[in-house]
């Protein structure tokens, strides 16, 4: 043997001497002899009064059976477990006392040294560690149940992993997410919250670590004040908070931290970024006023086209046809820039779509050779009405009024002209012969003022014997 084997035993043999000098001198009422989980207890000298002294010092519940099941002795701890006067349990059967018949089977056969039982009034259960050992007193043999409630500590675990999980939910949410304690101090924080805040946040205030401003328009309602009514129990939804530097934007939730049953113990405020909803809102509000603009704008073409229609034209049927004309070239060029939501369109596009109703059926009575150049909605607009204006022309006294007629629509070099202007020009040939016209009528007025809004912007019309001959300078807006 080993010296340390050698010095145990010596110490297990001092013990022994010592417990049965201490039996002998009357110093011992009771023995629990085995292992912590398989254990007899001996009670010296079999007086009835030692086993229930015994009982009544131990502070967990405990309780002698005899060997039919039956409570011979308990202890007031026991008493308080089941909810029932101490008086009431002696003679009670064990089966009675759990409610398990099964169980009380097993220790009386022997069988069960050891399980986790619910115990007392339903409702009001309490969890503990059933253990059981073979009890003598004097001549009589029975058992020994101790009853060790745990409810707490399972209680007390089930709150750490809870609080464990909770963590790692909050630890992993993609919105920054604070914690504070009743004094408004940051506990615990989200890793979006930790970038936010920065890594010496835990510990501080919340409106310290967050300059925020609370569009409440009062100037009342503060980051710290919402941080305090929901310590107090007081939840706050749905406040909109903007950074000190203007953005980013915040939606801001703080909700009492509280178990159930229990006093508030803090607080949770949650913030979700508005920046992206905040830019669609003004996005939106934008679109709404340009709409707003472009309606007024088109209501007034309208009105203006209606009411020169009127005055050149000497018969309704004449007014209803030249006004539906160009109303449709208008609605011609709006549907395209409608497509390109309403911002610069190609130059082609807008010449292609306004002349697509006089090139139907004739192969290249019109030709388009225009650059591809880019223009804002006016001035497409503008473009629209005045190639209709001469399209039609055209067509009731020039080339497309025969057969052999052609158009050729190009670009020209706009040396002279400012950088943002383009130069397009409008030739008719093969037509009858041209006269300049003995009045002038909406067409040409459409034609000669359409682009005077802008610097270098016009056209000029030209009635030459071979046809007619359009310079027109289209401001690009670009």
């Amino acid at each position: 043997m080993t010296p340390a084997e050698i010095d145990e035993l010596r110490r297990r043999l001092h013990e022994a001497e010592e417990t049965l000098k201490a039996i002998r001198q009357g110093d011992v009422d009771a023995l629990v002899v085995g292992a912590s989980d398989d254990t007899d207890v001996y009670v010296i000298g079999g007086d009835p009064d030692i086993c229930r002294s015994f009982l009544d010092m131990m502070e967990i519940g405990a309780a002698a059976l005899d060997n039919t099941g039956r409570v011979l002795y308990a202890n007031a701890v026991l008493a308080d477990l089941v909810g029932r006067p101490l008086p009431e349990l002696e003679g009670m059967r064990l089966s009675e006392l759990t409610g398990d018949p099964a169980l009380e089977s097993e220790i009386l056969e022997g069988r069960l040294r050891r399980r986790r039982i619910p115990l007392g009034v339903a409702g009001a259960e309490r969890q503990v560690m059933l253990s059981c050992g073979k009890l003598r007193l004097g001549t009589v043999s029975g058992h020994a149940v101790t009853f060790t409630d745990f409810t707490e500590q399972l209680a007390a675990e089930r709150s750490r992993q809870n609080e464990k999980a909770a963590l790692a939910i909050i630890a992993c949410a993609n919105e920054p997410v604070f914690v504070c304690d009743t004094l408004g101090l940051i506990t615990h924080l989200s890793g979006a919250a930790a970038v936010l805040a920065g890594s010496g946040a835990i510990g501080r205030p919340l409106s310290e670590v967050m300059d925020l401003s609370v569009g409440d328009g009062t100037g009342l309602l503060t980051l710290g004040e919402i941080v305090a009514q929901a310590t107090e129990g007081i939840p706050v939804q749905g406040i909109e908070a903007v950074a000190a530097e203007g953005t980013p934007f915040y939606l801001i939730s703080a909700a009492p931290l509280q178990v159930p049953g229990e006093a508030v113990s803090g607080c949770v405020i949650t913030m979700v970024d508005l920046s992206q909803r905040k830019a669609a809102e003004r996005h939106q509000q934008l679109l709404l006023r340009e709409l707003d603009h472009r309606v007024k704008n088109t209501l007034a073409l309208v009105m203006s086209i209606s009411r020169r229609t009127m005055h050149s034209e000497e018969t309704l049927e004449g007014y209803q046809k030249a006004f539906t004309a160009r109303i449709q070239a208008l609605a011609a060029t709006h549907n395209l820039l409608a497509d390109k939501s309403w911002s610069d369109i190609s130059i082609r596009d807008v010449l292609v779509r306004e002349l697509a109703p006089y090139n139907e059926g004739f192969s290249q009575r019109i030709l388009v050779e225009v650059p591809d150049v880019e223009i804002e909605p006016r001035s497409a607009i503008a473009l629209g009405l005045v190639i209709h204006e001469l399209a039609t022309n055209a067509t009731k006294y020039g080339s497309l009024s025969t057969p052999e007629g052609q158009v050729r629509v190009r670009g020209l070099p706009g040396a002279d002209e400012p950088a943002d202007v383009v130069c397009l020009e409008w030739l008719e040939r093969g037509g009858p012969p041209v006269s300049e016209p003995t009045r002038s009528g909406f067409g040409q007025t459409v034609i000669r003022h359409a682009f005077a809004y802008a610097e270098g912007g016009g056209a000029e019309v030209s009635f030459e014997p071979d046809g007619v001959r359009c310079r027109v300078s289209v401001p690009t807006g670009v």
